[in-house]
């Protein structure tokens, strides 16, 4: 192949490898960078150690689109090596074949938006009979100048149905096809609307047509064959505004001698398509899949190619993220791609189909799931306090429950163990006063009930205590001195 040097908006970017022996091979690629950054053709140092393998981040390349030929050299500088041999590589391109020179040039013809990427090329050789690799990567994006022209035709027609229509639609893109090769432009009808003419509203309607008009046809930077950055630049500029007064002019003369179009076939009626009004109105808007950004230093207006993850679609001016539930995953859309099946994606900006997931799995969701082990963590602690707690408190009340109910039931029974009978003597005096008028009437009671079943019908006179309850208290007086001795 044979091809004239590209015309490369290079910015120099650089992530060396410290540590190791890869030192070396850093502080020679700061020697390149600098001396190919100063205009100078640098010598490849040659005290690379043996079998050497080293990689140069080239940074950002930017290529206007459609772009007649497009060299890209496999190193930024000039390199002299017998018999070497080159390998290009894109990442997203799984079988692709490259076009490159026997100097190692990767070839673009009409680049298009999904031309770019990151793309690397290993340059390999024998010095001294050790092999050696350089590989050299490169970040690769494209963009355009702004400038456009949008051109609103009126058509009237005595029918307003469809078939008629699309077939005078598709006549006139092939009768613009020989204005579009000699302007180096692009033409496309876009939207088209019929309705009913004021004038006469029953038998005549407007057919109206919307035509875009693209300045970078097939060779439409022809006369820009200059290297230097600024200057091809200024000529990419100077052509798009040359262009766009070319094209405006042949459209105005192509419809005064196309007055009217004539449409018949053997399934629809025979019908007139006249123009009536042809209005252009110039644009200086973003293409569909681009968006202006600061990365290109010597063209801040121009438009960069949307990467994967974002859109943009046509007349507008930036780059969105994809929203939830869409992905883009190539370069240059101007409209994301939902998911099927009623997937969503976690987040905005998607690059792939493996993004989408099921609804369930939303990061909503998901953000949940990863809080539960947290959530219990926090929670953990209080809930073995308020367990603690209510354990505790069930053991007072059960306890007071049978401080109170535990005397009341022993006597009751009417057969009280001399433990018993201990134990409630020594916690008589603990109840203090309060005890008395509770335990008195109970025990009489009990006492009186005692001796009635024993056949006794004395009743107690003046307050004075029952024989059962005297012959009691003596028995409880006479065991406590054993027990406490």
């Amino acid at each position: 192949h044979t091809a004239q040097r590209g015309r490369m908006l290079y910015v120099p970017r650089i992530w060396p490898a410290l540590g190791g022996p890869r030192v070396l091979g850093t502080m020679q690629i700061l020697t390149l960078v600098l001396c190919s950054c100063s205009g100078k053709t640098a010598a490849l140092p040659w005290d690379l150690p043996g079998n050497s393998s080293w990689e140069h981040q080239g940074g950002l390349v930017f290529i206007h689109m459609e772009s007649s030929l497009y060299s890209l050299p496999c190193s930024p500088i000039e390199m002299e090596v017998a018999h070497p041999t080159y390998r290009w590589v894109q990442d997203r391109a799984a079988s692709r074949l490259f076009s490159v020179t026997k100097e190692g040039h990767l070839l673009f013809q009409h680049f298009q938006a999904g031309d770019s990427g990151n793309y690397s090329c290993t340059i390999s050789y024998m010095k001294h009979r050790v092999p050696v690799s350089q590989t050299f990567q490169y970040s690769i994006f494209a963009y355009h100048v702004l400038g456009g022209l949008d051109t609103v035709l009126l058509f009237h027609s005595k029918l307003c149905e469809d078939e008629p229509t699309k077939r005078f639609l598709r006549d006139l893109q092939d009768k613009l096809r020989q204005l579009e090769i000699k302007q180096h432009c692009k033409l496309h009808l876009t939207a088209t609307s019929c309705f009913p003419s004021l004038n006469s509203p029953s038998d005549d309607f407007v057919v109206q047509v919307q035509l875009e008009v693209s300045l970078f046809g097939p060779h439409w930077d022809e006369h820009c064959n200059s290297q230097d950055v600024e200057t091809v630049t200024d000529c990419y500029r100077r052509t798009v505004r040359h262009n766009l007064g070319q094209v405006q002019l042949a459209l105005t003369r192509f419809f005064k001698e196309h007055k009217s179009f004539h449409v018949t076939g053997p399934d629809i009626p025979s019908s007139n398509f006249t123009n009536e009004f042809v209005g252009f109105l110039k644009t200086k808007q973003c293409r569909g899949g681009y968006g202006q950004t600061k990365q290109l230093q010597r063209c801040l207006d121009c438009c960069i190619v949307c990467p994967p993850g974002t859109s943009s679609p046509p007349k507008t001016s930036r780059c969105s993220p994809c929203p939830v539930g869409t992905y883009s995953p190539i370069y240059g859309v101007a409209f994301c791609t939902p998911c099927k099946d009623g997937m969503i994606t976690r987040v905005p900006g998607a690059s792939s189909m493996t993004d989408c997931v099921k609804k369930e799995r939303t990061k909503q969701a998901v953000s949940i799931v990863h809080r539960i082990p947290v959530l219990i963590l926090i929670m953990l602690p209080a809930l073995l306090a308020l367990n603690f707690l209510f354990i505790l408190s069930s053991c007072y009340w059960f306890y007071r429950e049978y401080r109170v109910s535990s005397p009341r039931a022993a006597k009751t029974t009417g057969r009280t163990t001399r433990l018993e009978m201990v134990t409630s003597f020594f916690r008589m005096p603990r109840q203090g006063p309060q005890a008395g008028p509770d335990a008195g009437p109970t025990s009489d009671t009990s006492d009186v009930d005692a001796s009635a079943s024993q056949g006794g019908n004395e009743e107690p006179t003046d307050g004075a205590p029952s024989p059962a309850v005297t012959s009691n208290l003596a028995a409880v007086t006479e065991t406590a001195p054993v027990l406490t001795q």
